[in-house]
């Protein structure tokens, strides 16, 4: 598994942390921006990196991205078909979401989670399996029938 994250510049000191939370538990991690922290850059130009990157392989990658209330990068995540993001703010509530909604992209609210939070959060999205009764899979063809059809 490899794992895309970017983030703007009100994610970019809490980025920097996973990046090396990640490695140190040997899980590959790919860092697609900023690289360098940059007062007045776009959370959508990131959010998208880590989308394009997803898509490649969803069976194989996932992603996070992270602004200040991570609505603004989850809002661009879920315009791509085939990508499902939601923003996490508590452990079990990042475990629904990928049991039962097959989320493909994590949103972290830099301004609103510490950094113990982010790591329960982030671990609850790698450890977590999606359940593969049909209701489930019916649902999540169903939101990609939506994104193509409008």
């Amino acid at each position: 598994m490899t794992i895309f994250i970017a983030s703007d510049h009100r994610g970019f000191e809490l980025k920097n942390k996973i990046i090396e939370y990640l490695q140190e538990k040997n899980i590959r991690i790919e860092d697609l921006g900023n690289y360098q922290y940059d007062p007045v850059d776009d959370y959508p130009i990131f959010a998208r990196k880590v989308v394009q990157a997803v898509l490649q392989n969803t069976t194989e990658y996932l992603g996070i991205v992270i602004c200040g209330s991570g609505v603004g990068v989850s809002i661009v995540a879920n315009r791509f078909p085939g990508i499902r993001c939601a923003v996490g703010f508590q452990k079990e509530q990042v475990v629904h979401t990928r049991e039962n909604d097959n989320v493909n992209v994590l949103a972290l609210p830099s301004d609103y989670i510490n950094f113990e939070e982010t790591k329960e959060l982030i671990d609850a999205f790698l450890q977590t399996q999606t359940k593969q009764e049909e209701k489930y899979k019916r649902r999540i063809e169903e939101l990609d029938t939506m994104s193509l059809t409008h």
